[in-house]
Parts: structure tokens; sequence; C-alpha cells
């Protein structure tokens, strides 16, 4: 990848594009399992769907593998890649809880410490995990266990739907009535 490949994502998006040798590049790939040490060739800090979207196109357009970053806490390191693109979302922490249809849209770069703060606020719990440091997104990909979930389901039984970004780069709505092969 070229300076100008590197330029170019850098105008795509809002967030702070990192390469090797750069603040906070080492800090932004290091995950808990000190035996993980991977090296992408550039780091894209999103803050929206927008930086999300640019980010996934760049890798698509030159080739490179991809990682996903949600809160961090990636124990076995799936979080970092070696000489790809590492998109992080690490920075999307918006949560916007509806205590009348007691429902709660949370970003991907929440954690669950975060998570259960907002909705306690409003006297809700969540099936959720029991570390708070650990990421909303991949905890409830990987089934979401938690003190509710003999009562409740898991985290993942609990999703009623979600934006996700395609490899090719689309934004699509995920739920019961729209993609729902995706959902």
């Amino acid at each position: 990848m070229e300076i100008s490949d590197i330029e170019k994502l850098r105008t795509s998006v809002r967030g702070l594009v990192l390469c090797p040798g750069e603040d906070g590049y080492d800090t932004a790939r290091t995950v808990p399992n000190a035996m993980i040490d991977r090296r992408p060739a550039a780091i894209a800090r999103c803050t929206g769907a927008a930086d999300v979207i640019a980010a996934v196109r760049f890798a698509r357009e030159n080739d490179l593998v991809v990682s996903v970053r949600g809160g961090g806490h990636s124990i076995a390191g799936k979080a970092v890649c070696d000489h790809g693109l590492m998109i992080d979302l690490s920075a999307m922490k918006g949560i916007r809880v509806d205590p009348r249809r007691r429902t709660v849209r949370a970003e991907t770069g929440v954690k669950l410490g975060e998570f259960d703060r907002e909705t306690q606020t409003f006297g809700l719990a969540t099936t959720q995990g029991v570390v708070p440091t650990v990421g909303m997104s991949g905890l409830t990909l990987g089934g979401g266990w938690g003190h509710l979930h003999g009562k409740y389901g898991l985290a993942i039984d609990n999703v009623i739907g979600a934006d996700v970004v395609t490899a090719n780069g689309d934004l699509l709505t995920a739920n019961e009535s729209e993609n729902q092969d995706l959902f």
C-alpha cells in the first residue's frame, strides 16, 4: 500500500487513520492478550457508519485483509490483522434508551459497563455478560451469556435488529422484516 493510498483513506473518513510508527498506533492495535502482536498496515478509527463504509470499500479496492475491533476485549486477537486494514469501531459509543418501548440502540464500540449505566438509569437490565469491560458487539455476536440468560435468553436472542455494513460496503438494516436472511 502506498502513502497516497493512505492519504485517500484519510480524506474519506472523519476518524483517525493510524499507520506504523505514528502516535497511537501501538495502543490501538493492542489487545489484552500480550501473546497477540499483530501489525496492521493501517488502522481506521471509525466515528460512524460513513467511516465504516469508506474503510470497507477502501479495503476491497486495495485487496486488503480486514479485521474489526468493537469494544477491544478480543482475547483471541481476532480484532487485529497483520498487514491489512484494522477497522476500529471502539470510538462508536452512541447509546439511546427508549424506556417506553424497553429497547436500546447501541453502537459497536459500547462496553457492557457503559450499556448497563445507561439502561439502569431507566430501571432496565440486560441479559448480556458479567464483565463490564467487554464490548457489546463481540459479546452479542458470540452469544452473550449473562446473569439473566436462564430466564430471558442469551444476548443474541434479544437482538431485534442491526445496521450492518456488508463486505461490499453497503449499509443494510437487518431485522424480522428487512434482510431476514442476514438477520
